[in-house]
């Protein structure tokens, strides 16, 4: 049995100290703020409760894994799990809307023929095949093994079966998500609709690579999932679980530094100037924390993968409304932006520029979210991890932009509340309040995440800015992929 000391309580710490703990180690989890779950939190006022980080959860079986693994109570004891049907609605910049029903390729390919023309279908519906065989190729090294010492081969490749495209007399074949879209999709609503998806993790689908394509194929695979109460109900029940397996929690407690010992991580030293010795430590922490935690080390384990390109942050509207939701309301809506290159350059150009976004409005059917004949609704959108920023008149287009899909909706408003990526740095540390993207292939290997091993024996690092990167499914893969590590050792290979 070895002491562990786990750096952070964000939701792949959680799953890590939890199968650690179930391993039969002692562990011990410090956290600086004064609660768990990471991104994970929750905000209320005047009994309206919302979600301030991610609102729905794709593959739930990684959690349903976690709690097999750990103890007897199944997922679904502990949390209510409800599919979300339709997975999402789209309106589109020439007016044309659309709902996606969840996790069916024929009502997908139907649901597009009937609202964008026929043969849209068929197009996108030949994507997801495409994008399957891309899944396939890649989900074992990027999601469910650690990373490989040989990255370079999933730098290289392009998994993405892209078709043969006659341009300029050349043939060529797609390499990055705009390239898909225009090139195979070939109507700019289908286009929108892909490039959505990376633009909900901040990525640029002019450079983002064509491998990006896993992103909507997950979704239409496994399905989109929401908790009743909220996301933050997740966190708690992984929390609890923790507790049941008595993990230790101290809050307020900032990690100042990892302590090594002949060669290898011994422990963590506190603000408060006391040390918890530990024979293994394990960083759930933004990059630029875990430099000033291992001063003068390479954190990189085998793996001196290439930096990551500069990451976006969410801002996000909370919106509290008198009047109920109506019947057969969409649960999330994406209204996409008028202009696209504009978004695109205000977002990931060099300087702030005039935007309308592209916003996703969430309108969840739950009852504890609002008081009676009320309603909460959250609009997000991507922008810049950038301290500073402002984004007073971007705040107006996003309510302009959610009127789309809330019809009314300045009327109904009560009061809003405004998070910011300034919020989002204070809650988890990321620099600039900048969210981390799921590991993709290909592109030279920019979006690869450090290995969970690091070059110090006995520290690994866990969560979003690790192996396989971010999004809830990858911070409870992140999290089984250490526990293995410490448990098994180097020669762990992921689950089979």
């Amino acid at each position: 049995m070895a002491r562990i000391a786990v750096i952070g309580a964000g939701m792949g710490a959680l799953t890590a100290a939890a199968r650690l703990a179930v391993a039969g180690h002692r562990v011990a989890v410090y956290e600086r703020t004064n609660t768990y779950g990471g991104a994970l939190r929750r905000f209320e006022r005047d009994g309206f409760s919302f979600d301030t980080g991610p609102a729905l959860l794709p593959l739930p079986a990684v959690y349903r894994d976690l709690f097999v693994k750990t103890g007897k109570e199944p997922l679904e004891s502990c949390v209510e799990l409800v599919q979300v049907d339709p997975s999402s609605r789209h309106v589109f910049a020439d007016g044309t809307g659309v709902s996606l029903p969840n996790a069916s390729r024929a009502g997908v390919v139907a649901a597009l023929d009937e609202g964008l023309g026929t043969g849209a279908g068929k197009r996108w519906g030949d994507f997801l095949v495409r994008a399957r065989e891309a899944w396939d190729r890649t989900r074992r090294p990027l999601l469910e093994e650690p990373l490989w010492p040989n990255w370079q081969v999933l730098a290289e490749r392009e998994p993405y079966p892209s078709v043969p495209h006659k341009r300029l007399l050349r043939t060529r074949r797609a390499g990055t998500l705009a390239e898909v879209g225009a090139w195979e999709l070939r109507d700019p609503r289908l286009a929108a609709l892909l490039e959505s998806h990376a633009l909900g993790y901040g990525l640029d689908p002019r450079v983002a690579p064509a491998s990006a394509a896993v992103l909507p194929y997950m979704e239409h695979a496994f399905g989109t999932w929401y908790v009743r109460g909220g996301l933050r109900e997740l966190a708690r029940a992984v929390y609890e679980r923790c507790l049941a397996r008595r993990v230790e929690f101290h809050f307020g407690a900032e990690v100042t530094g990892v302590l090594e010992k002949d060669g290898r991580a011994s422990g963590v030293e506190l603000a408060d100037g006391s040390v918890a010795e530990a024979e293994f430590v394990v960083a759930g922490v933004a990059p630029g924390i875990l430099d000033r935690l291992t001063p003068g080390t390479v954190l990189r384990g085998g793996s001196e993968v290439p930096p990551q390109p500069a990451a976006a942050g969410r801002l996000t509207l909370l919106l509290a409304l008198r009047g109920p939701r109506p019947a057969g309301t969409a649960h999330r809506t994406v209204v996409h932006a008028p202009d696209r290159e504009a978004e695109l350059e205000a977002l990931f150009g060099t300087a702030a520029g005039h935007r309308r976004p592209t916003v996703t409005v969430l309108r969840p059917d739950d009852p504890r979210l609002a008081p009676a004949d009320h309603e909460a609704v959250t609009v997000t959108t991507a922008v810049p991890a950038r301290p500073g920023e402002p984004h007073g008149d971007l705040l107006d287009h996003m309510i302009t932009a959610a009127e789309r899909a809330v019809p009314g909706l300045r009327d109904r408003l009560l009061w809003h509340e405004a998070r910011t990526p300034a919020d989002t740095a204070d809650e988890t540390g990321a620099e600039g309040g900048a969210v981390p993207v799921p590991a993709l292939a290909a592109a030279g290997g920019r979006l690869l995440h450090p290995s969970n091993g690091t070059r110090v024996p006995g520290l690994f690092t866990v969560g979003g800015w690790a192996h396989p990167g971010g999004g809830l499914p990858h911070a409870g893969m992140s999290g089984a992929l250490v526990a293995g590590l410490i448990v098994e050792g180097p020669e762990f290979r992921g689950s089979q």
